[in-house]
């Protein structure tokens, strides 16, 4: 199994960035994805979760509004795309499903 995370960088407030998270291994289209977020010396956090085909996205308060869960089940994506975009959205992001977790992919909202 795989999830490698891509699309992190460093970006100024108000900006947007688009996560994506390619999985392999598992039948992608049967299991629920979810991204978290985690910041030095803090618990990782849920950022956004979405089912297996697509339905039920859910958000932390923090990021509604701004932040869009999608999958492609085609091409075993997960999407996180991420708009208006705050210094504290600042953190590693990573992806999660079917019991397993990407490395990570690093996002920097700074001027």
């Amino acid at each position: 199994v795989q999830l490698v995370e891509s699309g992190g960088g460093l970006v100024q407030p108000g900006g947007s960035l688009r996560l994506s998270c390619a999985a392999s291994g598992f039948t992608f289209s049967r299991y629920a994805m979810s991204w978290y977020r985690q910041t030095p010396g803090k618990e990782r956090e849920l950022v956004a979760g979405i089912n297996g085909i697509g339905g039920n996205p859910n958000y932390a308060d923090s990021v509604k509004g701004r932040f869009t869960i999608s999958r492609d089940n085609a091409k075993n994506t997960v999407y996180l795309q991420m708009n208006n975009l705050k210094p504290e959205d600042t953190a590693v992001y990573y992806c999660s499903g079917a019991g397993f977790w990407g490395r990570g992919t690093q996002v920097t909202v700074s001027s």
